[in-house]
């Protein structure tokens, strides 16, 4: 098994940001949309949180999806707040996408208030410990919503990993290869996302691996 190799945990500075709202995520920004409404359902109309939102693709997404959606984009970095902003005036939903700027480590940066649902796509892998992140996301879902957490599996060994490399980003820059390559690094595990949901109070089965890279955490609060 090779070792959890940690990654810078938000990109702020702009060619940064400028590299990582250039690389070609709409296939698994989709599959994450769809996903999530059909574990959800239609949106009720009320907000829905997504963590680590970066430049707010995940909530363009879902509200060209869903109609009634109404997403808050939560992320630590300025700079990809700024992008995100002009991607969702470009894309003409900015009536119902807002942001907050914040660390999801804390607790208090999310407020009190509760969500609809509350969604994270691949910031885990940039949290040296991820489960204060986890409870205070299970902590402002609202009764009845649903919690959907995604994010890469890191592999047993390196010659996966370089293959995983070359498969979903062997056409990208130098630059986006080696980011990848560090997010896959920084990945946890199957077996540790399994008991990093236990520790906050989750069912084992809300865990599932969803693809050769990715696993993703499913739980709707009861109501």
């Amino acid at each position: 098994m090779i070792p959890r190799v940690l990654e810078p945990e938000s990109m702020d500075g702009p060619d940064e940001v400028a590299q990582y709202d250039a690389m070609d995520h709409r296939a698994v920004n989709d599959r994450f949309v769809a996903d999530f409404l059909a574990a959800h359902g239609p949106c009720r109309g009320g907000e829905i949180l997504d963590v680590g939102t970066g430049t707010a693709r995940i909530p363009i997404a879902l509200a060209l999806a869903d109609p009634k959606a109404r997403i808050v984009g939560f992320d630590l970095a300025p700079a990809m707040l700024e992008r995100a902003g002009r991607n969702v005036a470009e894309a003409g939903v900015a009536d119902r996408i807002r942001f907050i700027l914040g660390d999801a480590k804390s607790p208090a940066s999310l407020g009190d208030v509760r969500y609809e649902a509350v969604l994270s796509n691949t910031i885990v892998h940039h949290i040296p410990d991820p489960a204060p992140a986890l409870a205070a996301m299970v902590e402002r879902l609202e009764p009845g919503g649903t919690l959907m957490i995604r994010d890469l599996a890191r592999p047993d060994d390196a010659e996966t990993l370089a293959a995983l490399v070359e498969r979903y980003a062997g056409e990208e820059s130098p630059e986006a290869r080696e980011l990848f390559r560090a997010s896959l690094h920084a990945a946890l595990t199957v077996d540790e996302a399994t008991r990093l949901a236990a520790g906050a109070g989750l069912p084992a089965d809300c865990i599932a691996m969803t693809s050769d890279r990715h696993w993703t955490l499913t739980w709707r609060r009861p109501a």
